[in-house]
């Protein structure tokens, strides 16, 4: 799953976990039950990292044993996503992508919404920090989608 942060990542990944009857990894849902809502402390991002490693781990054992995974991370780099297309490669499995590419005036619109109704099953999000996620974030291209 590629895309900012509401752009519909895990509502998209739960339906199609359920459609292919594949694991579903969520990295905050992890983190959300591990560390809360930690947005805005020192350690959420190598807290974040921690657990995407643990997540692989766990991906890689299904996918040796034929099953299939859906890595609900974000994948904003286009560096990350050749990391991972790699590793699916080696271990002989099929990788693709799933963009949600969402207007950044409808990610803000969501935002507000998500972070008026959060209820400790999402971070909450200042918009700041979205200003800055789309900043960094690397959209697919074309080649990459294939």
């Amino acid at each position: 799953m590629v895309g900012l942060p509401c752009s519909g990542k895990t509502t998209y990944a739960r339906r199609l976990a359920e459609e292919k009857n594949a694991l579903l990894l969520t990295v905050d849902v992890w983190h959300l039950q591990l560390y809360g809502d930690d947005a805005l402390h020192e350690k959420h991002d190598e807290r974040h990292t921690c657990i995407e490693r643990i997540m692989w781990d766990v991906a890689t054992q299904v996918l040796r044993m034929g099953g299939d995974v859906i890595l609900d991370f974000g994948f904003w780099s286009r560096d990350e996503r050749n990391d991972f297309r790699n590793r699916a490669k080696a271990l002989g499995v099929v990788f693709q992508l799933h963009f949600m590419d969402v207007p950044h005036p409808e990610l803000y619109r969501r935002l507000q919404i998500r972070n008026r109704a959060a209820l400790g099953d999402v971070f909450v999000i200042p918009k700041a920090f979205m200003d800055q996620y789309i900043s960094v974030f690397e959209p697919p291209d074309d080649h990459e989608l294939v």
